[in-house]
């Protein structure tokens, strides 16, 4: 997961597209979004989710960097809502699994 971490953090993107994606982060709807996006082939998993959304998400980075014709920046925009909101469900998950932090004892 932490990898998984490492590639969202590393993700370099238009200051635009990624404000307006932040943005439509309040009309995020799980079941909606992801059904429309993905079909019926929605991953279980969290993790398994980001990792085909970084995937997805990638190839539309390459078209519209590459100046391709089919290239879509709605679909783009939605993708990157989807991908940041389940970012978020990932690292809230990963939060609370976790042990809470040994301390030291004191005498």
């Amino acid at each position: 997961m932490d990898t998984l971490n490492h590639r969202i953090d590393a993700l370099k993107r238009p200051r635009l597209l990624v404000r307006a994606a932040r943005l439509g982060l309040a009309h995020y709807r799980r079941e909606r979004d992801l059904t429309r996006l993905l079909g019926a082939a929605i991953p279980t998993s969290v993790n398994s989710l980001v990792e085909v959304l970084l995937g997805r998400e990638a190839g539309m980075e390459e078209a519209r960097s590459g100046g391709e014709a089919h290239y879509s920046a709605p679909m783009h925009l939605d993708v990157l809502i989807a991908l940041i909101a389940e970012a978020q469900q990932l690292r809230a998950v990963s939060v609370e699994v976790s042990p809470p932090p040994r301390l030291p004892y004191a005498d």
